[in-house]
C-alpha cells in the first residue's frame, strides 16, 4: 500500500512511528532502488536485493538526517551508492563491472544530458546492453511513480484498472498518470540519445 503524501510528510510519519508509513516507504522505494542498484551490480538480482535491503534499513536508521533538500529518491540513491561500494569491497567479483558502469565518462555524460542536453548525442554509439542500462537509468530518474507505472504496464503487463487499484486512484486518474509517464519517458530518452524513443527501443530489441 502506498500513501499519497509528500516526501517530507512520509518521513515525518515514519519518524512518528506510523506502521502504514513504513509499509508505504518500502512498497514505493524498494522496486525503484532495486532498478537503480542491479545494473551497477552486473545484473546480479540477489546482490541487488541485499544492497537494497541494506539501503532501506540504513535510511530508516537515519531518517532524522533527511532535510527535504533533495527528493527522497535522490537521497536514497546516495545511500545506495555507498552500500554498493561496501558490498563490492566485501564481494570483489563485482568490482570490475561496477567501475565499468559507474565510472564511464560517456555514460555519465549521457545521463547528465537529461538535464543538460548534449548536441553530440554521446549515447548514439552504445551497444544493446549499454542502451538497456541507460534506458533503465532514465526510468529511475523520472518523477515519482512514473518509472513504476511504466514497468507495471509494459513489463509486468498490468491493466490500467490494476494500476489504479495499486495506486488507490480512479481509472481516469491512472490513465492520465500513465499518459504523463509515457511523455516524460519519451522526452528523457530522446534528450539522452538524440533520437526518437521508438528508434532507441527498436535497437534494444535488435530490430
Amino acid at each position: 500500500m502506498t500513501l499519497n503524501i509528500t516526501d517530507r510528510e512520509l518521513v515525518s510519519a515514519m519518524l512518528a512511528g506510523h506502521e502504514a508509513a513504513f509499509q508505504s516507504f518500502f512498497d514505493t522505494y524498494f522496486p525503484r532502488i532495486y532498478r537503480f542498484a542491479v545494473p551497477r551490480l552486473g545484473g546480479d538480482a540477489e546482490a541487488g536485493k541485499e544492497v537494497v535491503q541494506s539501503t532501506l534499513v540504513n535510511a530508516m536508521r537515519n531518517l532524522a538526517g533527511y532535510r527535504g533538500e533533495a527528493a527522497l529518491f535522490s537521497w536514497l540513491c546516495q545511500i545506495c551508492r555507498r552500500q554498493i561500494v561496501d558490498y563490492v569491497r566485501v564481494n570483489r567479483r563485482h568490482a570490475q563491472i561496477l567501475v565499468a558502469f559507474d565510472d564511464s565518462p560517456e555514460l555519465r555524460a549521457a545521463l547528465e544530458s537529461i538535464e543538460a542536453p548534449d548536441e553530440d548525442g554521446p549515447a548514439q554509439h552504445y551497444d544493446r546492453q549499454q542502451t538497456r542500462k541507460i534506458v533503465q537509468s532514465v526510468l529511475d530518474r523520472l518523477p515519482l511513480r512514473y518509472g513504476d507505472i511504466l514497468e507495471w504496464k509494459y513489463i509486468e503487463g498490468h491493466s490500467v484498472e490494476e494500476i489504479g487499484t495499486r495506486l488507490g486512484v480512479t481509472h481516469t486518474a491512472a490513465q492520465s498518470l500513465l499518459a504523463r509517464a509515457r511523455v516524460a519517458f519519451r522526452e528523457a530518452v530522446e534528450t539522452v540519445f538524440g533520437r526518437t524513443a521508438d528508434e532507441v527501443l527498436a535497437d534494444m530489441q535488435g530490430r
